[in-house]
């Protein structure tokens, strides 16, 4: 009677045990499905963004804003088809003020967008992240220094 008794307790101990390793290897793959949805590794986003933030300042002048805006032409028709790669851009204080929505470029501009900073101004540029989920820089602010 007593073996008995030991018996059922270690069979209840051994299914216990199985119920936990179970449960703790369900949760160790739900995260690594989370971390696999964001589709880019840590390294893949600090390249996108030092792409932009290499030209982030308070007195950046008109032919590194020109670069920059060259810079996020490239991006955007580089990543038509992945519009969580595409970039933002608000321009003030240039010959025309530019304004691209998230997601578009302006076709018919392109190749003389990137020459509208003035070379002998100072421009403050501000490189923003609005998606944290992707942590990808998706907005540009370019304004004349103060």
């Amino acid at each position: 009677m007593e073996n008995a008794s030991k018996a059922l307790i270690i069979a209840g101990a051994i299914l216990l045990s199985i119920l936990i390793i179970s449960l703790g290897i369900f949760i160790f793959n739900q995260a690594s499905e989370i971390t696999k949805s964001s589709n880019l590794s840590e390294v893949e986003v600090l390249q996108f963004n030092e792409k932009f933030t290499s030209f982030e300042g308070e007195h950046v002048r008109g032919s590194e804003v020109n670069s920059l805006l060259n810079r996020v032409v490239q991006n955007n028709i580089a990543n038509q088809d992945d519009t969580s790669k595409q970039v933002f851009v608000s321009v003030t204080g240039t010959q025309e003020n530019v304004t691209w929505q998230k997601g578009t470029v302006p076709n018919d501009k392109i190749t003389s967008i990137t020459t509208k900073a003035l070379t002998g101004k100072s421009y403050r540029v501000e490189c923003k992240i609005t998606d944290t989920k992707t942590g990808l820089i998706d907005k540009i602010v370019i304004s004349p220094a103060q």
